[in-house]
């Protein structure tokens, strides 16, 4: 067993590669053996095990610096790197992340999450070393799906200006969540195609043989390797030279010599570098190397499966009803088709389907574009990935009232993957935009009722946000405003989306226990219904329950307004407040912050 807490830089380095092979076999066991316990993204850390062995065989963390583009790639990075008893606690409740964090460990150079952020984080990192005088080497992994963000070549274009130490990892298998598409899909694929390596095996065994750590001949090696590079570019010059950056590749990113090779030529030539790998998502095991984009994300063994409709599916198959008999309706997603349910849009309607790639800002205002010539645009996103696109909201379809929609898929909390992916901000985010309606439905129905609202009776840019997974057990009558049990107490109960289906069945569990509690679920939750702040101004008590942040979120809005009318009764919010919110079940998260039944009706019966 090679694997175990003390491995780093100095045991990997020394390694045969018959060892470093073993190695990776044991990598993709854990891997693979734990995923399956804990669930997380499976298929991408599978696709990159080889490709951190290398650099872990050749950057040693301790001087230079390794990021991750999204980290949900970077598994056997955590293993490599002091984790390896810990990694059974992989995306639980006070176990290790999902994702790369630094405060989790020091080999963790820089937070990942969301993706297209690495080159610039890096070359921050490699700015910050060479002001501080010291000399490690900066190495990115960037997916070629990351690589669609536009954050991605602001990187390139001002690290490419420089002589920074970077190295830039492009980790191309052709996918990002759903299959890589696009202009940039379509030149790495002719790159691919051509098989053209960066150099003649030997040659560059021969020339990396003869350079010392130190010494007089590293001068004439870098400008010889320089050279080498030249010669092998597939063509006159390439985009990532224009940029400024040389370029080495293609690499096949299992093969442990040719990576080491490589990234080894990188690092000599202190300068930024493009090493271009390739790679098979899913490798080394079956099913996933046939199906990567199924096995992106797995559920935990033990998580219980529902053969209920899901929202993303009710929105999905909604939008392929109203998408059949409207063609004006347009269907856009970030790669994503599968995860938002617009797979089935894209089978009915094609021709009217868009999937950008991940670029959300370019999604936003090319919805915009599209819906300024009639068209009526639905870009579908998770919430966290929606912020991405907060200026495009507010300057290209906001300010001049462009009717846009927004399916905000995985509003609220998320589960396990942690503090990145958390669907708490786009209520109060959204809510502070003008021209702009915002739908929470609390059931697959509503949503359907709400999606069609949206659609074809709100003005300006209208977004429906839904929770992960399946509706609540809890039955509710279906509205595009709100819905009130009528008044028989004394305390109201205030709510929307999800939770306020819960909400209603607390207030009811409540009321057996004492006075009666009555309850106001919102389903328009900006701009908030007058009819209903009307409504809550007749009780002497409020206790309004979020499932978001409280700052500037829907339950503060709703107190300031009941405030301005007159309202002098006692107002109690709960939700999260002024932090972020950790891994851990979907439930665990509800307890956390008092929102699961149990505490709602506790709190409703004081």
């Amino acid at each position: 067993m090679i694997l175990d807490d003390e491995i780093n830089h100095d045991k990997i380095s020394g390694m045969t590669l018959p060892e470093l092979k073993e190695l990776c076999r044991e990598l993709r066991r854990c891997i693979l053996n734990t995923v399956s316990e804990t669930g997380g993204h499976l298929s991408s850390n599978l696709g990159t095990v080889e490709l951190t062995a290398a650099l872990h065989f050749v950057f040693d963390v301790k001087t230079d610096r390794i990021l991750w583009d999204v980290g949900h790639q970077a598994y056997a990075h955590k293993l490599l790197t002091g984790r390896y008893s810990e990694f059974s606690t992989l995306r639980s409740k006070d176990g290790i992340s999902g994702f790369t964090r630094r405060s989790e460990s020091p080999a963790d150079a820089f937070i990942s999450g969301h993706s297209s952020t690495s080159i610039s984080a890096a070359y921050g990192i490699a700015s910050a070393m060479r002001l501080q005088g010291r000399h490690g080497s900066v190495a990115a992994v960037i997916g070629d799906g990351a690589l669609t963000g536009g954050m991605a070549y602001e990187g390139l274009n001002n690290a490419g200006k420089s002589r920074a130490p970077l190295v830039v990892i492009l980790n191309d298998n052709a996918m990002s969540i759903s299959k890589s598409t696009g202009a940039l899909a379509r030149y790495l694929a002719h790159i691919r195609s051509t098989r053209k390596y960066y150099c003649a095996k030997e040659h560059v065994k021969s020339v990396l043989s003869a350079v010392p750590v130190v010494g007089d001949k590293l001068e004439n090696t870098l400008r010889t390797a320089k050279n080498l590079i030249k010669d092998a570019i597939y063509d006159s010059s390439n985009m990532f030279e224009n940029f400024g950056f040389q370029y080495i590749g293609p690499v096949n990113g299992h093969n442990l010599e040719d990576l080491i090779e490589a990234l080894n030529l990188a690092k000599l030539m202190r300068r930024p570098c493009v090493v271009h790998v390739f790679t098979t998502k899913g490798k080394g095991w079956k099913p996933a190397e046939e199906n990567p984009g199924e096995y992106h994300a797995v559920p935990a063994k033990h998580a219980a499966v529902s053969q209920a409709e899901t929202f993303t599916e009710a929105f999905g198959r909604e939008l392929e009803r109203l998408g059949k008999s409207d063609s004006r309706i347009c269907g856009i997603t970030a790669a994503m088709k599968y995860a938002t349910g617009m797979n089935y849009f894209k089978t009915a309607c094609g021709e009217r389907f868009f999937d950008v790639g991940i670029a959300e800002q370019h999604a936003v205002t090319f919805a915009a574009g599209l819906a300024v010539e009639g068209m009526l645009p639905v870009f579908a996103v998770y919430s966290t990935f929606l912020q991405r696109g907060y200026d495009q909201i507010i300057h290209d379809c906001a300010i001049e009232n462009t009717h846009v929609v927004f399916a905000i898929d995985r509003a609220g909390f998320t589960g396990e993957d942690g503090e990145t992916h958390q669907g708490i901000f786009d209520a109060a985010m959204l809510a502070s935009v003008p021209n702009t309606t915002v739908f929470s439905p609390a059931s697959c129905d509503e949503l359907r009722l709400c999606l069609s609202e949206a659609l074809y009776n709100t003005d300006g840019v209208a977004a429906v946000r839904y929770a992960k997974g399946t509706e609540p057990s809890v039955t509710v009558q279906p509205s595009v405003n709100f819905d009130y049990s009528g008044r028989n107490g004394k305390t109201l109960a205030v709510s929307y989306g999800r939770l306020s289906a819960e909400m209603t069945a607390a207030a009811r569990e409540a009321s057996q226990k004492g006075a009666p509690v009555d309850w106001l679920r919102l389903v328009k939750i900006s701009p908030i219904p007058q009819e209903a702040l009307e409504k809550a101004l007749c009780y002497r008590r409020i206790v309004f329950f979020e499932e978001g942040i409280l700052q500037g979120g829907i339950a503060e809005r709703f107190g300031a307004a009941l405030l301005e009318l007159g309202y002098s009764g006692r107002y109690e919010i709960a939700g999260v407040d002024g932090q972020f919110v950790p891994a851990g079940s979907i439930s665990q998260q509800l307890e956390m912050f008092g929102l699961d039944r149990a505490a709602m009706c506790a709190k409703l019966a004081d």
